[in-house]
């Protein structure tokens, strides 16, 4: 039997799964670490802590599957969106920690951006907006704040390009990581644009020449790597993409209409479409799959499962300890204590915007906050409302996403590590009033790689990749009571940060004056 390896390379772990050729896992294995956040808003990685995971969970699956290594035929890794890329020098080695998707600090280089760059056609060639989301905002602050870096700065790479030149020594950028960067890709043409980076005084240069589909083949794996990982010398690697758009695969989207929401750290929803406009405030680049023609187009939170995570530290110590005690999860006990609750926990919102928030709203400055906090709201009501707050931002990017009369299928698939809580999927449904599905597999991205090792090296054809190797499975109907009270609670949402942006903003300038000797 043949095999494939599709390893995920995560904000804050790395994932690999070893495959069959007729889609069956064999085996997984994960590698954590954390994100550097050496100050408020900022958030990178040295790429040295991505390639060693991505050795250590190659060498961790095929110990686990015992499948002989001559039965692999093919490698791919996917990534997080790496913001900045990996600054390299002229031998590509690393010269700065990558700045990531959750990296805030490209402020003043948006209102740069603005204020001496065409917008409108910066909008129209990229189809993507101005934000210190976008890689190519964050090469402008590297520009500004360390010119030294800039100076030596041969090229960008995202993060699974520098992992793959560093097991290939060829250097090849997918179309959906390109297209991720934003200002610098030229979406109707799949190519960098000259225009573009001339007018963001970006080099043309620092953009890698080869432009590959996610499926392509980079090179062989080399001698000295086939050693350290078990595999064979010469073994194809796979270019992979954007995590986002391959854990959409994963999970069966290849063709218009398909839509994802994928939960985990950050929650990314996104669809299959043809065309773009960056005006309805998401975020495109082509798929990977089928890329010279369809688009991904997605929005997110930045804090989804990030939020939840903040709340159970910060204020759940309890359920934590008796978690512990009783060999049980704390989220369990926190869902057993919510679930009985009315939609809206008694009159309670939250805002996710616990750094931030992406689409729709686009506004670094945007802060979280509960709203409607009364003496008789307990932790369970705080934690409903939490995991309210992050489905009424995927429902926001869902309405942003059928502007102009997108049509979308029925059902909503979920996948990350949401898809665990009978609770929070039943919210979502509620909230959208749309059927949730979920992947029985715990396997998302990782997946959606191996998926792609197979297509690009011909173990399988394009219908299999239409088709899917997993199905998802229903987990959640609509309550049509619940989603009339969802109605009017997400009216109230929309309208709260409107509302509540000029104390948001206020407040940060009083921070920022605070924090400067």
């Amino acid at each position: 039997m043949k095999h494939v390896i599709g390893v995920d390379i995560g904000t804050q772990s790395t994932k690999a799964v070893l495959v069959q050729a007729d889609g069956r896992i064999v085996g997984q294995h994960a590698q954590s670490y954390q994100v550097e956040t050496p100050r408020p808003l900022w958030a990178q990685q040295w790429p040295d802590v991505w390639l060693a995971a991505v050795e250590a969970c190659i060498r961790g699956v095929l110990a686990s599957s015992g499948v002989a290594a001559e039965s692999v035929q093919a490698l791919c890794i996917d990534s997080l969106y790496g913001g900045s890329g990996i600054p390299v020098d002229a031998q590509g080695q690393p010269l700065h920690p990558c700045l990531i998707w959750m990296d805030r600090r490209a402020q003043a280089e948006c209102e740069g951006v603005r204020a001496h760059v065409d917008v409108e056609r910066l909008y129209d060639i990229t189809g993507n907006g101005i934000d210190s989301y976008y890689g190519y905002t964050k090469m402008l602050w590297l520009r500004e704040h360390a010119p030294d870096v800039w100076q030596r700065t041969a090229q960008f790479l995202p993060p699974n390009t520098y992992v793959n030149a560093q097991l290939t020594g060829r250097v090849a950028v997918d179309h959906s990581s390109a297209g991720n960067i934003g200002g610098v890709y030229d979406v109707a043409r799949r190519a960098w644009s000259e225009e573009a980076l001339a007018m963001l005084g970006i080099p043309r240069s620092m953009m890698p020449d080869r432009l590959v589909e996610a499926s392509d083949v980079v090179g062989g794996l080399l001698p000295t790597w086939a050693a350290r990982l078990g595999l064979a010398i010469g073994l194809p690697v796979v270019a992979g993409g954007v995590d986002a758009a391959v854990a959409t695969l994963a999970a069966g989207a290849a063709q218009p209409g398909n839509h994802v929401a994928m939960i985990g750290t950050s929650m990314c929803w996104g669809t299959i479409r043809q065309s773009v406009d960056a005006r309805h405030g998401l975020i495109s680049m082509p798929h990977v799959f089928n890329g010279a023609h369809d688009l991904y187009v997605f929005g997110g939170a930045i804090t989804a499962g990030a939020s939840v995570s903040w709340f159970r530290e910060t204020y759940c110590q309890a359920e934590i300890a008796a978690g512990r005690a009783e060999g049980i999860d704390p989220h369990a006990l926190l869902e057993q204590a919510a679930a009985p609750l009315p939609p809206g926990g008694d009159g309670l919102l939250f805002l996710p915007y616990l750094m931030g928030e992406r689409s729709p709203v686009w506004d670094a400055q945007a802060s979280g906050c509960f709203v409607g906090l009364g003496l008789h709201h307990g932790r369970p009501h705080l934690y409903r409302a939490v995991l309210e707050g992050v489905s009424y931002a995927l429902r926001h990017n869902i309405e942003a996403g059928v502007r102009g009369g997108v049509a979308l299928d029925e059902q909503l698939v979920v996948v990350g590590g949401a898809s665990h809580s009978d609770l929070w999927m039943q919210i979502i449904a509620d909230v959208t009033g749309r059927p949730v599905h979920t992947i029985a597999e715990d396997v998302e991205a990782s997946l959606g790689a191996a998926v792609l090792a197979a297509y690009g090296t011909g173990l399988i054809d394009a219908d299999t990749v239409r088709r899917g190797w997993v199905r998802p499975v229903p987990r959640a109907r609509p309550d049509a009571r619940a989603h009339a009270a969802y109605e009017q609670l997400f009216a109230e949402y929309i309208a709260l940060y409107p509302a509540l942006k000029p104390v948001m903003h206020r407040l940060r300038a009083i921070t920022s004056e605070e924090a400067t000797p």
